[in-house]
């Protein structure tokens, strides 16, 4: 017998069977190798042979135990810590982030609107919110059994003049329809809207705007030649007028009929969301117009007494501003042939230079039609065969920009940097805030119509070049929106009741007797006239006349060129204020305008059905 120096004979004893002796070598192999050094065990069990992992098998994949428990507890883990970062803000106190404060054109604008409402006549509506204001001019009209109650005075006196008043509400429409969304990012939209449909519901009392057509309007409710006791010649709040108030008609009235269908027209882009007035607003606009084609004839000349305010130079640039409208109310395409006449352009003062060649008033809206129609080629392009007179329209537009910046020294300016528009005439500010709404809103045109620039010869100029012009001299030396609200040498705003100096003696009646005063075409109202103290009331908003050729401004209530607010001016910087409010980049509402337009060129046929054998 041989022994096995590892524990066990290599003999088999024949005594043991062979089921047993299997057994008994199955335990001493198990004893042995649980009795083996790691070295030997890895010898026997061989070098590619290796421990046997624990895993988990999810279904999809098979994980190590030790993987998927580190899954696990990173899981619960980022749960805990969202849980408890949300119960942290949840239960945190708050501190709201306040929006920035608004910039100085968009604090003006909220002033320069409740010019308005110190304006109204009639019966005024509830929440007016001009404490010293009541109802007044309520038997307008009757002295021609007519109904003029309402409406807007026009400036310190208590005349309204049509002509200007249709001119201011166009102007507020045109800034509504292009800055909607400025307008309701500071809260005015609905204001302005407001007061626009108290002058559009006014106008359309002037005339028989149910009927078919027309022969006859109202131009003015009120006298003002001061010879006798009328709205000059007497110093009375509205609410105390006691002195007859004739309303006066005209039969030829071009100039008046289309700027009051340009008013209507604009109206109705703005109120297209109330169908019924719109078409209302519209169905005048269009008797309007063609009265003033049918029966031809400056108003001024049949009603003397606006000629010595509001006199009318000519009516075919309204022509031009009231067809432009029509056309964008309407989609009317004879209103688009009529404005790209070239006759029509011509009698307007279109193909010739003159001293007062693009400023833009209640009288001469040549450069405003040009901007309106420019607006149309860059936005729609028409082309043929409107493309020549639309050409020649967008190319003056750019001549009349270069215009205004001073480095061309086409208009003068005051040695503060006030542009002269109106050449050293009184009350200047008025044409200064209509060049400043024009030169930003045709800067918004370009970047919507994505055109850098325009040129001026070989200069070219990028667009924001307009809107700096229209803001401050501080990067041109010019004049517009900052040397009215305070940098100017006289260091004062002309915006009554911004900023810290502002004219207090406004020429203004409702302004400058106090309420609870009753006044009488006699001494009872001079003395207010002629008080030496400010005004009671401040009207906010009100943009007075301005200062003259040297900077100067005498704050005095009876020099009303110094001192007089009106309505137009007022439209002008309410537009101005809007379009330089807000972020430089927010632009322009560029199709609302174009909402009643058919398309230019017919839609594509649909696509044929598919063959089928």
């Amino acid at each position: 017998m041989y022994h096995n120096s590892w524990g066990g004979p290599l003999e088999l004893d024949p005594s043991v069977n062979e089921e047993d002796q299997s057994n008994r070598s199955m335990d001493l192999d198990r004893a042995a190798l649980q009795k083996l050094e790691e070295t030997q065990q890895s010898w026997l069990l061989g070098a590619g042979e290796k421990k046997r992992k624990k895993t988990i098998d999810l279904g999809c994949i098979v994980c190590s135990q030790k993987l998927f428990l580190g899954i696990v507890y990173a899981i619960l883990a980022v749960g805990f810590i969202a849980g408890f970062t949300v119960l942290i803000v949840k239960t945190a106190p708050r501190h709201h982030r306040h929006p920035s404060p608004p910039d100085n054109y968009t604090l003006a604008l909220h002033k320069a609107l409740k010019f308005f409402n110190a304006q109204k006549s009639g019966k005024l509506p509830h929440g007016n919110n001009i404490s010293y204001r009541g109802d007044s001019g309520l038997k307008d009209g009757s002295d021609n059994q007519a109904d003029l109650v309402g409406g807007y005075y026009d400036a310190g006196d208590n005349i309204k003049f049509h002509f200007p008043q249709a001119f201011a509400m166009t102007l507020l429409s045109w800034s509504v329809i292009e800055y909607s969304s400025k307008y309701e990012a500071v809260g005015e939209l609905g204001h302005v809207k407001d007061l626009i449909k108290w002058g559009t519901d006014y106008l359309l009392k002037t005339f028989n705007a149910s009927a078919p057509s027309v022969n006859s309007i109202y131009a003015q409710v009120g006298k003002g030649r001061g010879d006798s006791p009328d709205d000059h010649f007497c110093w009375e709040r509205p609410e105390d007028m006691d002195y007859p108030r004739p309303s006066m008609q005209t039969g030829t009235a071009s100039d008046l009929a289309a700027e009051m269908a340009a008013a209507l027209a604009a109206a109705s882009i703005v109120f297209k969301g109330n169908s019924a007035y719109s078409q209302k607003l519209v169905h005048g606009a269009d008797i309007l117009f063609k009265m003033s084609r049918d029966r031809r004839g400056r108003y001024s000349a049949s009603v003397p007494d606006a000629a010595g305010f509001y006199n009318s130079s000519g009516y075919y640039d309204e022509y031009l501003w009231g067809g432009a409208w029509l056309y964008y109310a309407t989609g009317n395409i004879s209103y688009l042939q009529l404005v790209t006449t070239y006759g029509i352009g011509r009698h307007a003062g279109a193909y010739r230079n003159s001293q007062f060649y693009g400023v833009f008033n209640w009288d001469n809206k040549l450069i405003g039609a040009q901007v309106l129609l420019t607006r149309l080629r860059m936005l729609q392009g028409p082309g043929y065969p409107y493309e020549t007179v639309l050409k020649s329209f967008h190319n003056q537009t750019d001549i009349v920009m270069c215009s205004y910046l001073p480095v061309y020294k086409i208009f003068p300016k005051t040695p503060g940097g006030l542009v002269l528009f109106n050449r050293g005439g009184p009350a200047p500010l008025q044409y200064s805030v209509n060049a400043a709404f024009l030169a930003t809103l045709y800067s918004d045109y370009l970047l919507a119509a994505d055109i850098p620039g325009w040129s001026c010869g070989p200069q070219l100029y990028k667009a924001d070049k307009l809107r700096e012009f229209a803001k401050s001299q501080a990067s041109i030396d010019s004049f517009p929106m900052d040397y009215i609200l305070g940098k100017n040498p006289r260091h004062m705003s002309y915006v009554v009741g911004f900023g810290n100096k502002y004219p207090k003696y406004v020429h203004h009646r409702a302004a400058s007797v106090p309420k609870n005063r009753k006044t009488a075409c006699d001494v009872s109202g001079f003395k207010w006239r002629d008080s030496k103290q400010p005004n009671p009331n401040v009207i906010e908003g009100a943009l007075v006349g301005g200062p003259d050729p040297k900077d100067r401004f005498q704050d005095k209530r009876g020099n009303y060129n110094f001192t007089e607010p009106t309505i137009a001016g007022n439209a002008g910087l309410v537009a101005a204020l809007i379009a330089l409010s807000g972020k430089d980049d927010a632009g322009i509402d560029a199709m609302t305008i174009f909402s009643a337009i058919p398309p230019m060129f017919p839609a594509p046929p649909p696509p044929s059905p598919p063959w089928t054998p």
